[in-house]
């Protein structure tokens, strides 16, 4: 028998979600290219969430949870665990709100999602991944302050949240015969899957991570939950240890495929965005685009891809267009 809280995650909580965020998450564009039609020979929809507040889908889930909080857990104050997108998202819906928000950050993380989460006004509480597990940190700050936590994928509102980002696609670009997905702890995939599901259910779903954080794909092909340590990805925001208890059998359930890229094909998607499609997209959000330029994911028919963050370092980004990274 399923968790409660799997069964919790379906179509018909996307839509509530989507409901609760009109009026406050961006309905992002979705872009067109015949150079990318052409190259990958077929018709590409992408979905540009690097465009969504605070630069990444993340905004929506952390809306959606946060939101829903009554006022007594608002008012012990949010915490969260993120290398920075879910971390920003939490401390600008927190100053949206009126909610006092801390947010554990490994020491690695890039600097611009630092700041931002920074600037937004959450407290930054630093660790580092090569010692302690982020997890395990904000548990001890929970038990010494009280806060309520807001996870950054492994949550029922969070993944419905998430899943509005593919409804808005499939809305604006009609039925998709495949749906690229970035996955890190897979809330972005699983809420995705269950809402193209709920859309076309003929929509093949297939979820996309590094080669290096390939934990999610071995999850997926065995059955049995993986992990990996701190992996060394450009990719950063997919470093998480493992696919969570709640998105790991939604994404068994509703999740067609996974597939592997490169990290030379993660760089060449990212610099595509940019110098043709003129759109800024950090590594993580260009994983989707990267199956698909390196033929990881083969292009048939109508192809969405979510674009889910563009929160890369200046230099960073000037590496990749130099081709020193």
């Amino acid at each position: 028998m399923a968790e409660p809280l799997v069964e919790a995650v379906d179509f018909e909580a996307v839509r509530a979600a989507a409901r609760r965020l009109e009026g406050k998450a961006h309905v992002t564009p979705v872009a067109t290219s015949r150079t990318l039609d052409a190259r990958v020979g077929a018709r590409v929809f992408l979905k540009c969430e690097n465009l969504q507040r605070i630069g990444a889908f993340k905004f929506r889930g952390a809306y959606n949870a946060i939101s829903r909080l009554s006022e007594e857990e608002r008012a012990r104050g949010v915490l969260t665990f993120s290398s920075g997108n879910h971390g920003q998202a939490v401390a600008l819906v927190g100053r949206l709100l009126g909610v006092e928000t801390t947010v554990v950050m490994p020491i690695d993380a890039p600097a611009l999602k630092r700041e931002a989460t920074e600037g937004y006004g959450a407290r930054v509480v630093l660790n580092d991944p090569a010692a302690t597990r982020r997890e395990e940190v904000a548990r001890e700050l929970q038990t010494r302050h009280g806060y309520t936590i807001v996870p950054p994928f492994d949550h029922p509102a969070v993944i419905a949240g998430q899943g509005t980002a593919a409804l808005e696609l499939l809305e604006t670009a009609g039925a998709l015969d495949r749906l690229l997905v970035p996955c890190g702890g897979g809330g972005l995939l699983s809420g995705s899957a269950i809402a193209a599901k709920g859309v076309a259910p003929g929509c093949r779903v297939i979820g996309v991570e590094p080669e290096l954080a390939d934990d999610a794909t071995r999850s997926f092909r065995t059955g049995t939950l993986q992990t990996v340590h701190n992996p060394p990805t450009i990719a950063d925001g997919t470093r998480t240890p493992s696919l969570g208890r709640i998105t790991f059998p939604l994404i068994q359930r509703w999740v067609d495929d996974m597939a592997t890229v490169s990290e030379a094909a993660i760089v060449e998607a990212v610099r595509f965005c940019f110098e043709r499609l003129k759109l800024v997209v950090e590594p993580s959000g260009a994983l989707g685009l990267a199956a698909l330029l390196a033929g990881a994911v083969p292009a048939k028919g109508r192809v969405g891809v979510i674009l889910s963050g563009g929160n890369v370092d200046g230099a960073l980004m000037a590496r990749i267009l130099t081709g020193s990274e």
